[in-house]
């Protein structure tokens, strides 16, 4: 008898144990070393947008070395999230590029922003898309909407020309009932558009005001600003205001909404920038130690 056959049945044995244990092996180095593009865990919203609105994305891959997201118009970004704005309309594959080996694709639709013509003539009638009240010492936003080529904004603030861009942003010093007047190569008459600015609360500048008053006025300011957002005001001139005012620039400052779901700022703001006809009914800001940044915000919002 030779030896396989006197060993025959410890052979098989240690075959099989050799075979399960290469299997299980395998399944370790495949959950654990060996990924593909199925493991990446990307989000990019919405997938269909105007010029101009916001593009949000995000990566959350535990494995990732590196990531690299390109937006398909030649713009790059190597963050983990953040948002992007597209110039022109057209359809745009948006890659996420981990470990320059793995990569995942989002498409994103972009659609030319509608202009809003004359009824009863052919040529588009210049307006002013800007709001109707904002802050003192807030960045606000005037848009004029007209194929003009030349123009030219009064504030009602400083008495002479403050802009010739066609997109332009001004900082009220002073509060009060303003008009705005825009001027354009295709019209004689100026476009009239009044803005109310309600004066900016400074805690350390107000000596009359009680302590529970000033942290009312600090809770209603931050309540407004969110109600902007949410109503689908600009973004950034809102969102950059509570930023630098009360945060300190801390994008990451804890947001707890209805006693429950908690966030950070930016991707809370972010949200309720797509999830309109949102209600923001309280707002309690929670300071650090010093009293200079807020370091917690709860809101009670609802639909």
């Amino acid at each position: 008898m030779n030896y396989f056959q006197k060993n025959k049945k410890n052979i098989i044995i240690g075959v099989i144990a050799t075979l399960l244990i290469a299997a299980l092996v395998a399944l370790w180095l495949q959950k654990k070393v060996i990924h593909s593009a199925d493991d990446i865990v990307g989000v990019v919203y919405p997938s269909t947008l105007s010029v101009g609105d916001t593009l949000v994305f995000e990566d959350k891959t535990q494995f990732a070395k590196s990531k690299k997201w390109n937006f398909g118009d030649g713009t790059t970004s190597e963050k983990s999230s953040g948002i992007h704005f597209y110039n022109k309309p057209g359809y745009y594959p948006v890659t996420l590029i981990i470990d320059n080996k793995y990569s995942k694709s989002f498409p994103v639709l972009v659609s030319a922003r509608a202009i809003q013509k004359a009824k009863d003539t052919a040529m588009v009638k210049t307006t002013i898309d800007a709001p109707l009240r904002a802050m003192q010492f807030e960045n606000v936003q005037f848009r004029a909407i007209s194929d003009a080529k030349q123009f030219s904004w009064k504030f009602g603030e400083s008495g002479t020309t403050d802009s010739k861009d066609k997109l332009a942003i001004y900082s009220y010093k002073e509060p009060g009932d303003y008009i705005v007047t825009l001027y354009t190569d295709e019209s004689i008459e100026p476009i009239i558009h009044h803005i109310r600015i309600d004066p900016s609360y400074d805690a350390l500048n107000d000596q009359d005001v009680s302590v529970e008053d000033a942290y009312a006025k600090i809770d209603n300011d931050f309540k407004y600003h969110l109600q902007q957002i949410a109503n689908g005001s600009n973004f950034n001139s809102h969102y950059n205001y509570l930023l630098q005012k009360y945060l300190c620039n801390n994008e990451n400052t804890v947001v707890k909404v209805n006693d429950s779901k908690v966030n950070n700022f930016y991707m809370y703001c972010a949200g309720l920038q797509f999830d309109k006809n949102n209600v923001i009914q309280t707002v309690k800001v929670n300071f650090d130690d010093t009293q200079n940044c807020v370091t917690k915000v709860d809101i009670n919002q609802s639909k």
